[in-house]
């Protein structure tokens, strides 16, 4: 039985294969350095891409918020609707009062019956 790259079996003793090291070739430190900046490079504007996008979504958001947070004509027509309608609850409250006042004051003559 022939045994090829990968774990013997027995002795769980890893076996290298050459031929998988003909296949990779080796680096050099210079060409590691090189391959590592890259990569570095890349990573770094996959992280910016990302910082921006997560920026403008930020910024949409605290946009819709700010809509949402600002009167809109319709809750201003409301306001002011339902203040003209304590005013004048207020002022009517306030004829009859007065009205009351002056029944109040006034002589009261019971009518003589015949």
């Amino acid at each position: 039985m022939r045994l090829t790259c990968g774990w013997l079996l027995a002795g769980a003793v890893i076996g290298v294969c050459p031929v998988q090291a003909a296949d990779k070739p080796r680096l050099t430190l210079e060409q590691k350095a090189d391959k590592a900046r890259i990569d570095s490079q890349r990573l770094e504007q996959a992280q910016l891409e990302k910082a921006r996008q997560a920026a403008k979504a930020s910024a949409a958001r605290e946009e819709r918020i700010m809509q949402r947070a600002s009167t809109s004509e319709w809750e201003a027509k409301q306001k002011q609707k339902a203040q003209d309608q304590f005013d004048e609850r207020e002022t009517r409250e306030q004829r009859y009062l007065r009205e009351a006042k002056e029944a109040a004051a006034k002589e009261r003559q019971i009518p003589i019956s015949q």
